[in-house]
């Protein structure tokens, strides 16, 4: 053990470079390190939403690692602007070999940037709905509604879809630019009953009930209009009544 450390040394008495290299590489990696810990506490300290706190970390994650790469980059070559071709050259490559893996990362890159969906979204991908529980670089997690369970509970399975998927695969968001999902009941009446009275019932209901959400979904309609070509007829009962006989 003696002699091992002992090549160690004078390994490192032989390479000044290397040693001052390694050195300011573990220097820092923990400057970084210390760096997101004091500002995480200090968001958990006064923040009490968990889905801030949640984003918080990620993008603490991303751009320390981010940062810290490309401090290791320099310290290492510091000539690194003479490595353009070669870089150039080698990220071609790797695009053709990892194909999948590099276009998780462009989906990934577009889920942040256009943000069809967010943590805590409720979407349906191919044949797969949920709720979003957590977005990575090569993927992202929902947490499965539906399925053999009625009424769009949780099915309790995870899953986990390849980022990649939002440029292959229909997406739908039920709560992102719109927080209301449009829905149909339907009364039957028989032949012999009074259709119109039962009608007038509907309605008076109706109108009570959703008088609060009238004005607020009126203000959604406008939001989302200013993304899209979206028209939707606000009905004093907030709903349309169909009477078949």
């Amino acid at each position: 053990m003696q002699d091992y450390g002992n090549s160690v040394g004078d390994f490192l008495e032989n390479s000044p470079n290397l040693a001052a290299n390694l050195f300011k590489t573990i220097g820092v990696i923990l400057v970084l390190w210390i760096i997101r810990i004091l500002i995480l506490k200090f968001v958990y300290r006064n923040v009490d939403s968990k889905r801030t706190q949640y984003k918080w970390r990620k993008n603490l994650t991303y751009a320390s690692a981010t940062i810290g790469l490309l401090l290791i980059i320099q310290i290492w070559y510091a000539g690194v602007s003479n490595w353009g071709t070669f870089l150039g050259l080698l990220s071609a490559g790797i695009a053709i070999a990892l194909k999948d893996p590099v276009t998780d990362i462009a989906a990934w890159l577009f889920i942040l940037w256009r943000k069809p969906f967010d943590v805590g979204d409720r979407i349906q991908i191919g044949e797969s709905k949920g709720d979003v529980i957590d977005i990575r670089p090569f993927k992202f997690t929902i947490l499965e509604i539906g399925n053999w369970v009625h009424a769009d509970q949780s099915t309790g399975r995870i899953i986990h879809v390849p980022n990649n998927s939002v440029f292959t695969e229909h997406l739908a968001n039920y709560t992102s630019d719109f927080q209301f999902i449009w829905n149909e009941i339907q009364v039957m009446v028989t032949f012999e009953s009074n259709w119109k009275k039962a009608k007038k019932i509907l309605e008076t209901i109706v109108n009570e009930e959703s008088a609060d959400f009238v004005e607020y979904a009126e203000s959604q309609v406008k939001k989302a209009a200013k993304s899209y070509l979206y028209r939707i007829r606000i009905f004093n009962s907030y709903c349309v009544y169909r009477c078949e006989r």
